[in-house]
């Protein structure tokens, strides 16, 4: 059992925010809620093999060692991997190549962090292992589930827990646990994931115990029926991935008004900021701001035809796509009805004649 005091004390750290310097000032930041302090681990001993060490994997590991967890394996697939996100972990448990699984140890918590691709070879070679064995792991995760067996839980936000039904025939509860943070860095510290939502699904005891774990990470839990986790991550994909994805393409735009790239993105990040503000204060209609919220058919044909005539097609199908819901948008905040139909003529107009050239 981890010293309380001496946890805490690690916890409290670095609670100094960046930038407020004069470097920061006189410039809007978007500045999200201080995170609670990191609880400890609410287990007497929890023992976790992760499987599957990338970017999230080894960020998830570090956050759950630093709320008191046992991190008894590291398994990549390769073994310098391995050896590496260990070390980032900070445990000297055996780091494993994805092949010598067979040296597994047994543990309470099996968290499966590989590519989507990869789970179900890895999930049937897990299944294999140790057949001749009366349990799968130590019967051991918290007192709630004390004589029951393991606990098997994925971190992919697309497949649901039946892919881990392999496990549950060798006696593991199953479930899935995912956090819905942009994890771009593996060294990502225990904060990334304090005050992150999760969507945790599964068999009950699997669910317990992936909803003690989020609160250990000073997190919150929701669930989605199982046959639902795809549509759950599109809207995952599109919050973030794609906002990615858009933010590169007005980058590019900037880009052919001469701006370089570095400079074109700094333009744009406190615009995205602005637009965050917004979004958490107010509900999308009226977070819409600019010309679809004014409805400004001008505004809008000016916008096609500088887009048509830079010649970049994914820009313009991106933004007559995002325009038609923009419409949605102003119409349910009541912006002139006449002006939105002039647009929805426009993106029609413009959408056809880059189609026939």
């Amino acid at each position: 059992m981890p010293d309380r005091k001496a946890a805490k004390g690690k916890a409290g750290r670095g609670k100094g925010r960046r930038g407020t310097g004069d470097r920061g000032r006189g410039r809007k930041r978007t500045v999200l809620p201080s995170p609670l302090p990191l609880p400890l681990c609410p287990f007497p001993r929890l023992s976790i093999a992760v499987v599957g060490a990338g970017r999230l994997g080894t960020a998830l590991a570090r956050s759950l060692a630093a709320a008191g967890c046992e991190i008894d394996a590291v398994v990549a697939r390769r073994i310098a991997r391995a050896r590496r996100a260990a070390a980032l972990i900070g445990t000297k448990a055996p780091a494993l190549s994805a092949a010598q699984l067979e040296r597994l140890p047994k543990v309470d918590l099996l968290l499966l962090t590989t590519p989507d691709d990869a789970l179900p070879e890895v999930v049937a070679r897990l299944a294999a292992l140790g057949k001749d064995d009366e349990t799968p792991a130590r019967p051991k995760v918290g007192a709630r589930s004390r004589g029951a067996g393991a606990v098997a839980l994925h971190a992919s936000g697309a497949l649901g827990s039946e892919v881990l039904a392999p496990l549950r025939e060798r006696g593991y509860a199953v479930g899935s646990l995912h956090p819905l943070v942009s994890v771009s860095d593996a060294r990502a510290g225990s904060e990334i994931f304090r005050g992150a939502y999760y969507c945790v699904e599964g068999d009950p005891a699997a669910v317990r115990l992936a909803r003690r774990l989020v609160r250990a990470l000073g997190g919150q839990s929701f669930t989605v029926a199982t046959d639902r986790k795809a549509l759950y991550h599109a809207a995952a994909v599109m919050t973030s991935g794609h906002t990615v994805a858009l933010f590169d393409t007005a980058a590019r735009l900037l880009a052919l008004c001469g701006l370089t790239p570095a400079r074109a993105r700094e333009v744009l990040l406190p615009l995205l900021g602005s637009t965050f503000e917004n979004l958490s204060a107010l509900p999308p209609p009226r977070a819409l701001t600019g010309t679809y919220a004014r409805a400004d058919a001008d505004t809008v044909r000016k916008h096609l035809s500088a887009l048509a005539d830079a010649g970049d097609h994914n820009a313009l199908t991106v933004y007559t796509l995002l325009a038609r819901h923009s419409l949605l948008l102003a119409e349910a905040n009541g912006a002139d009805p006449t002006s939105l139909k002039e647009i929805t003529r426009l993106l029609e107009r413009y959408s056809l004649e880059w189609k026939r050239s």
